[in-house]
């Protein structure tokens, strides 16, 4: 694999101009992270775009990651931002408040300059598969917005209202032009946000055996049988493969088959809860303007 991750479709490049037109028409921005990875889930070029705008941080699919290291990431952002589950409801309750917090400023704001009162408007915005549709569905209370497991379901935006004071413009996901750091690159896909067939099934299975050796080694021999975890993570996929019964004629391990039940395990919470990256000792000279 080279040093750069490559994959901005048309339609990434269209988003993000529409985002950027759209910014002046709401009131607060919704970001999304993956709580597994907060660091390599944020999109810089977004992060350029909301430079002057509110932003509500939250770390999505909470449930499937690590909840002590997750605190470690609370305690270095600070205030700025919240811990969402929207699938288990975990932290609903939160951004329900923080939106009618925002409501109530809007509508004085408005009072104050003789204007009527209108529902907030909130831009949900955040990489592919991090759960924006899945976020909005659960605050409306319905099947609004599209959702799906792979990323870039949403391809436009669509304005969604999920309660009496506010409506929420769902985005689609968007990564940036190129990713430098390609072990943001891996955990990106390792993670569903890229699609595993942009960098390589074996390689991306590879990897995630090299960080669950690090991370959760037993949940990795119990679940997949493996004696032992030394030597290469080439060939503990083979292993794996093999105790999964993902073999081709003549008895050869079908790798490309056990990355994609590895991948797909990881992915849907089977594997456990797992966090793939833990915060930096120094806390950020600074963050998205306070939640």
């Amino acid at each position: 694999m080279s040093d750069k991750v490559n994959w901005y479709p048309g339609h990434m490049a269209k988003a993000t101009r529409q985002i950027k037109e759209k910014l002046n028409l709401v009131d607060v921005v919704i970001e999304l992270r993956d709580a597994r990875l907060p660091e390599s889930s944020a999109n810089p070029q977004l992060q350029d775009l909301l430079a002057d705008q509110p932003v509500i941080t939250l770390l999505t699919k909470a449930d499937l990651a690590r909840q002590s290291v997750t605190d470690r990431w609370l305690d270095y952002f600070g205030d700025n931002i919240l811990v969402v589950s929207p699938e288990t409801g975990q932290g609903l309750k939160n951004l329900k408040n923080k939106l009618k917090e925002y409501y109530q400023e809007v509508k004085a704001a408005r009072k104050e300059k003789g204007l009527n009162s209108r529902k907030l408007r909130a831009m949900v915005v955040g990489l592919p598969n991090v759960g924006k549709s899945t976020l909005i569905n659960k605050l409306a209370g319905g099947s609004r917005a599209k959702t799906g497991r792979k990323p870039g379901v949403t391809r436009g935006q669509q304005w969604v209202k999920v309660s009496k004071e506010a409506e929420l413009l769902d985005t689609p996901g968007l990564l940036w032009p190129d990713i430098k750091d390609k072990e943001h690159g891996y955990k990106l896909a390792i993670c569903g946000m890229i699609r595993p067939e942009i960098i390589d099934y074996e390689l991306l299975g590879c990897k995630l055996i090299e960080y669950l050796v690090d991370l959760n080694p037993e949940v990795l021999k119990e679940r997949y049988n493996l004696v032992q975890l030394a030597g290469h993570s080439y060939d503990l996929l083979a292993d794996l493969g093999r105790n999964r019964g993902c073999l081709m004629s003549g008895g050869k391990v079908d790798r490309e088959r056990a990355a994609r039940i590895l991948l797909q395990e990881f992915q849907d919470g089977t594997l456990g809860p797992v966090s793939l990256e833990e915060p930096p000792p120094e806390k950020p000279d600074a963050m998205p303007e306070e939640a």
